[in-house]
Order: structure tokens, then sequence, then C-alpha cells
């Protein structure tokens, strides 16, 4: 008796020759040997603009850099419901950025203390502390910004209307038409969004006056809500002093909690950061909206500046306060954090900020490859602190595997498949790792230590239409009328016209 293969079943032939030329196709292991010696695309330390491109040395220890955005630089005005853009300023820093081989976490904020805006006429400009409210806002007797005069000792702040109706619905048709243009590019790989100083949930310095100064719970409700349907493909984050129930409605609300948002901390490894350390505020707000929400959305942030040492000294090997950057970014599961003033220390060498841009985020190694005539099956584990929040695909000759890499935790593994190629006998076919939210030919870089010894791993497709078996098949199914069928797991059951497609069975003929 002798058994043939093929995608659908597996029969068992009577040794009369039936389908004697039917043929395996036969799997084995490939060896694969690759160390990471590039930095993995989004994840590490971040620096601003300037900062990234006036560190020569450090350009390829990073893949990140973080800007503020206005939206009055790009909004002109509004013709009926239509609000009016010209996007050109912020393409050309997603130019600028893009030409340095990284990618850009935006924040799009309404106040910033202090802060002059210059160079964006659309602006109210050369105003200590302007809001980025649009102009056209400003001509309306119904809306009425507020103002204080040094809150928090971070300068002359101006306040956007919440009362105003027509700037609530602003911000929101604001987000869906930045989201419906940029969710797919590629040349930016974080959102983040919120309300109050920089956009960090918060007016520390002046009486907050929900519906005035600050929007209403209900609003902030809607809104975050109506993030959550707009972004599918860039991972869209809050501050985590969005915990403060004084300002949010968030903490305990089932329903926001729910929200496809991720964190990002503006104080990160400060001197009292964690609970063991202090007051812990940080590490507390982390807890009440969620402490394993880096499983399915990025934990980020900005290391403190409430010493002037701390952004200066966190890239220290022996650490900060007591506690090291790889401690500490393990403990969060941090995939990147803004460190802009690291290179005015002495730790921000090219090594360490390479060394420590690695550590965070996700890591891949290569444990199985696999390969017959026509597919491929590659085993990934990811070896890393959190997961990749973007979808990328194990690629081979061209053709990527049926699912995503995106979401495989920190020491799990899984396999993928990728169909539909052609392989030669001989032929040991490079391995990459691609997505559409990759920079132009970017790829994933990963590590792999396999001499292709091992038993091959499964999850290959079989042979199907095109083979010997194909001109058989009426035959197989006459003579395998009355068989029974035992399933993968063992399990024995009679033959059906019903037989599951794409399975894999074994005919015993009676």
């Amino acid at each position: 008796m002798k058994e043939i293969f093929f995608k659908g079943a597996v029969i068992a032939a009577l040794s009369t020759g039936l389908c004697a030329t039917c043929s395996l196709a036969a799997v084995r292991s490939v060896a694969l040997n690759k160390s990471i010696e590039t930095l993995e695309p989004m994840k590490g330390i971040v620096f601003w603009p300037d900062q990234a491109k006036s560190q020569k040395d450090l350009q390829k220890s990073i893949s990140l850099e973080f800007s503020y955005c206005l939206p009055c630089a790009v909004v002109t005005g509004k013709t009926g419901d239509k609000i009016n853009y010209d996007w050109s300023s912020f393409e050309k820093l997603l130019d600028d950025i893009k030409s340095r081989g990284h990618q850009a976490i935006v924040r799009f904020r309404i106040e910033y203390p202090g802060e002059t805006i210059k160079n964006a006429p659309n602006c109210t400009e050369n105003v200590k502390g302007a809001t980025a409210v649009p102009n056209y806002f400003l001509t309306n007797s119904n809306y009425l910004e507020t103002f204080s005069e040094n809150p928090g000792g971070d300068g002359p702040t101006y306040y956007a209307d919440w009362s105003s109706t027509a700037l609530q619905r602003f911000y929101k048709q604001f987000y869906a038409d930045f989201a419906a243009k940029y969710d797919k590019d590629p040349r930016i790989a974080f959102v983040q969004a919120g309300f109050g100083h920089w956009a960090e949930y918060h007016i520390y310095g002046t009486k907050l006056d929900l519906g005035t100064n600050f929007p209403t719970k209900d609003y902030q409700r809607d809104f975050l809500m109506h993030l959550d349907t707009l972004f599918k493909e860039t991972p869209w984050s809050i501050s985590i002093d969005a915990a403060d129930n004084s300002y949010s409605p968030i903490a305990g609300n089932k329903t926001l909690l729910a929200l496809n948002f991720g964190l990002f901390d503006d104080s990160f490894m400060h001197k009292e950061h964690d609970i063991s350390q202090g007051d812990g505020d940080n590490e507390k707000n982390w807890q009440t909206i969620g402490k394993d929400r880096w499983k399915t959305s990025p934990a980020g942030g900005e290391i403190s500046y409430y010493e002037d040492k701390d952004q200066k000294e966190f890239l220290n090997p022996a650490g900060l306060y007591g506690v090291t950057w790889e401690s500490a970014a393990s403990k969060y599961h941090m995939t990147y954090v803004i460190g802009n003033d690291a290179p005015e220390g002495k730790y921000a060498t090219k090594s360490r900020v390479f060394e420590a841009s690695s550590y965070a985020g996700y890591k891949f190694e290569i444990t199985g490859y696999a390969v017959n005539s026509i597919s491929a099956a590659v085993r990934v584990k990811n070896i890393g602190i959190a997961p990749l929040y973007h979808n990328a695909y194990v690629t081979v000759k061209g053709v990527r595997s049926n699912k995503s890499l995106k979401g495989l935790l920190p020491g799990e593994e899984a396999t993928y498949t990728i169909s539909g190629i052609s392989i030669a006998d001989s032929e040991s076919p490079e391995l990459t790792i691609t997505g559409d939210k990759l920079l132009k030919d970017a790829t994933i870089p990963y590590k792999a230590n396999l001499d292709g010894s091992a038993k091959p791993i499964e999850g290959t497709v079989e042979e199907s239409g095109t083979t010997a078996i194909a001109r058989n098949r009426v035959n197989i199914k006459h003579n395998a009328t009355n068989a029974r069928i035992v399933d993968v797991k063992g399990r024995t059951q009679k033959r059906s016209t019903k037989m599951p497609k794409k399975a894999y069975y074994k005919l015993q003929a009676q």
C-alpha cells in the first residue's frame, strides 16, 4: 500500500499502482544565519528634528523623531461645513524626517505655555502663549479665549474656548480629515492626542473650568470614541495624566478603557516616578488606565525635565535615581521615549544610544524555516519587551505571509506561512520582514541561527491542482467512495462529499 499526499486529502491507494506517478512536495529545513546590525524601525530613543539633524553620528542610532504640530498651521479657513487645508508645511516636516531614514511621532496641540508662533500666517503670530486655534475663530464674537499670566511658572498662556460648539465640531472634523489623509502614510509611526498644556491632559497652574478652558467630560468621551474609529493603521496615544478624574472621564469607565489607545508618559524616570521611589503618581496613572494596555497599544513618552540632569543622565548604564533605562523600559514595556537632551550629557554615545534604542519595543528571532517546492513556513519569536503595533509580514520571494506579526507578545512565537511561490530543490530563498508602514525599501531586521539540520517545522502548503494528482482525482474519488477518513488528530469518520477543503486527511481504502 502506498500513501499519496495532496492538498485536501491523503490517499492510501491499493497496490494496483493507482496514482503511482503522484509526488510529494518534499519539505526541508533551510539554513539561516542573521544578526541584527541595524536598528529596527518605529522604536527606541527619540529626538526632535533639529536635534536629529545636528547629531550626525547618531543618525543610525535612532529611528523616530517627534514634533508638536499646530492645527492653525495647516488650516486656511472654512467654506460652509468644509475645512480648507494647506498641508505643505506638514509635508515639509514629514519629508525632512524621512530624508534621515526616520519616521515621525506627531502631536497636534492647542496650548503651549510661553511659546510664540512664527511663520504661520493662519495662526496668531508673535504672541507669547497664543493658542493654535485657526485665526478665523478669533473673528467670531461668540468665541472668547481666556488667559493665565504664568501657570506653573511656564509663561503666559491663552486657552481655547471649549464652550464654542464650532470649536468642538472643528476638532472632531480636523482629526477625521487628518486620519483620512495620513493614517496609512509610512512617514508617520505614531500619533499622540490630547487637551491642555502641550496636549498632555492638564493645565496645572490655571484653575480648571470644564467647558471653558478645558473640554467637558462628555465632549472628551465623544472625542476619544471618535478617534478610535479613525486610525486603523497608525497607533494613537494619550497622556497618562488622563487618569486624573478631575480632568478626564476615563478612569473607571469600561467603554473608554476598552478603546484602542496607547499611553505616553511625559516625565518618565523622574525621581519619584514609581511608587517605590516616592509619591509614584506616574506609576499610579499607568495602573489606573491599564497596566496591560501595552499588549495591544504602544507605551511611550518623554524622559523627565523635572531636573536638568534627568534627560542628560538617563542613559547612564549605572542608572538614574537608582533605576536603569533598561529596567524602566522593561517594567513599562516601552516602545519609544523622547530623550532629546541626551546628547548634551556624556552618556549619549553612538553605541549607547543604539543599545538603548535597540532594547526598546519588539525584536524578532527566526527559530525555524522550512520550505517545499511551492511554499515556506517560518517560525518567529518576539525576544523584545513589547509587541510590534504595525502590520508587518514575513516575506519570501516577494510574497508575504498569510498573517501579520503585529501583536506577537514578548516570549511568544508563531509560524507564518508563505504560499504561491516556486522554490527549486537546491534553493535557499532570502527571507525578509516587510510592511506598508515602513519607509520605501526598508525592512525589519531579525536574528537567526539555523544550520538547516533540524526537523522541518510544520506549516508549508502541499501541492494542489497542477500536479499528477489532479489528473487522477476522478479515479481517486471513485475508488475512495466508501473509505473512512482519519484526520490529523487521529479521529475517524466516514468519508463525506463535504470533506473540508484545505484540510489534511488520510483516506484508508476498505
